[in-house]
């Protein structure tokens, strides 16, 4: 979570029931933050969107199988085949699709002159080992530290980048979305929708929903191990070549088992097995286990299912904003408890992660800030470190709001030190630690009175606890 002022997604933005985007397999972006999904090369050829799929995948091993004849031409480094690979591995930033880790910034993460360089070496490595298939270059990230999720996601995005306009076109033509943007892309041209909260034309990338992960395969040991481990056959051909990367804990680990990979065309090629022919699954938006779309929701709804009109008259002063505060947190409460928006912080029976209840409080309060002239800042910097939420009007009335969920064995330490530190260093008119109950909190609600009473004796300026009450609930025939 970091800055976020004013979201707002693409089905809103353009009038489109986000059911039948869903329904077409089509991502919903949020226009003005990065929703944490990205593409993985891995799963294109699976895609349900047939067309799609096969274009995008042939597009992604032609380029890579163009680039191997010039990686086995380089002898020296700097010479003028490396040079020429430095050039098809230098990949520049995309905007448009709105994926990644960061929030206000919808650009993504671009490959610079060292990294690219690192993956020519590596590549040339394999390559002299006698391998040629173009899917290498998927594992080139799995083998090569500092080439994360953001980084796989902008190669592809690159290298596909003709497919996803196509598909994006395709998609606003038959869902009569307006397209005023014109790009021309390898030849051809496209016309394509404009994303109206960056401040130079900037298109709107539709991508499906299935060639998205959120963590992809070629980043992620954890699930390389996995596969090895559940299917005997491959374990065997591992062990014979590799050996049990399923332990993999360590960094030093990890840089062992590489060396292992790349110390022959057999055991390479055995990983590189595994990954192209196992059965990875793209992220599962509609039961969300991570929570990452499931603010998006709650945003577009809260306020037009559930309205609640602050108005306050002009600028809220100290006392009308703390008011509109605790009106918005007690809103939050009751939606909670009493309208069923705890299903929001579970999936399955489990409780989403913190960051997921931070978000779905911050989906709420946005809605009612919007409306009532008080401004929210998620994740605000305060000297001390980020703090959940500072709710401002004008300069001199801050309201800071630290949420977290009863799980958290830090729950106690949040209130009396971490809290405070931000209060230091921000010097508001009130703050509040609001509390969700999922389970676990056992002593720790005596114990958080405890601390609020002891700051109050000794004449502190003891900050408000809330607690919500976010436990599953039975069914209203079972209750």
């Amino acid at each position: 979570m970091a800055t976020i002022k004013n979201p707002i997604s693409f089905a809103e933005y353009y009038k489109v029931d986000p059911n039948i985007l869903s329904r077409r397999g089509i991502l919903n972006p949020m226009l003005n933050v990065d929703t944490k999904l990205f593409i993985d090369p891995v799963i294109l050829k699976n895609s349900k969107q047939t067309g799609f799929a096969r274009q995008a995948t042939a597009s992604f091993q032609s380029y890579f199988g163009d680039l191997i004849p010039i990686i086995k031409a380089i002898k020296t480094r700097e010479d003028f085949a490396w040079r020429t690979a430095q050039g098809k591995l230098y990949f520049h930033e995309v905007p448009g699709t709105c994926l990644g880790y960061t929030s206000t910034d919808i650009r993504g993460s671009a490959f610079g002159p060292f990294l690219t360089g690192r993956l020519i070496d590596r590549a040339k490595e394999i390559v002299n080992l006698g391998v040629e298939d173009p899917a290498l270059f998927i594992l080139l990230p799995l083998l090569e530290d500092g080439v994360g999720a953001d980084r796989i996601s902008d190669m592809t995005t690159n290298i596909i980048l003709k497919d996803i306009y196509q598909f994006t076109s395709s998609a606003c033509k038959a869902l009569g979305i307006p397209t005023k943007l014109r790009i021309k892309q390898n030849g051809d041209e496209f016309q394509l929708p404009i994303n109206p909260t960056q401040s130079k034309p900037t298109p709107v990338l539709l991508v499906p929903r299935d060639i998205l992960r959120d963590l992809p395969v070629a980043s992620d040991w954890s699930e390389v191990a996995d596969v090895v481990s559940a299917n005997a056959a491959i374990r065997a051909r591992v062990n014979r070549f590799i050996g049990d990367i399923w332990g993999l804990r360590t960094r030093e680990q990890k840089l062992a088992i590489r060396k292992k990979i790349l110390s022959s065309k057999q055991a390479f090629e055995t990983l590189l097995h595994i990954i192209t022919e196992a059965e990875f699954e793209a992220y599962d938006l509609d039961r969300d286990p991570e929570g990452l779309v499931e603010w998006h929701k709650v945003h577009e709804s809260v306020g037009k299912i559930f309205p609640i009109r602050l108005a306050l008259t002009g600028p809220p002063r100290k006392q009308a904003a703390i008011d509109l505060v605790c009106k918005i947190i007690e809103q939050f409460k009751t939606l909670v408890e009493d309208k069923g928006l705890w299903k929001s912080l579970w999936n399955n029976g489990t409780p989403r992660n913190e960051k997921n209840a931070q978000m779905v409080f911050f989906a709420v309060a946005d809605t009612y800030c919007k409306d009532n002239g008080l401004d929210i800042t998620p994740e605000a910097d305060t000297g001390s470190g980020p703090v959940d939420f500072k709710f401002s009007a004008g300069y001199r009335v801050r309201i800071l709001v630290e949420v977290k969920l009863s799980k958290n064995p830090q729950l106690l330490h949040g209130y009396t030190k971490q809290l405070e530190a931000y209060k230091d260093s921000q010097d508001p008119v009130s703050a509040y630690y609001l509390v969700i109950d999922v389970g676990g909190i056992g002593n720790k609600v005596k114990s958080l009175h405890a601390a609020h009473r002891y700051a109050l004796e000794q004449g502190q300026q003891a900050s408000e606890i809330v607690f919500v009450n976010g436990n599953r609930r039975a069914s209203a025939s079972k209750r």
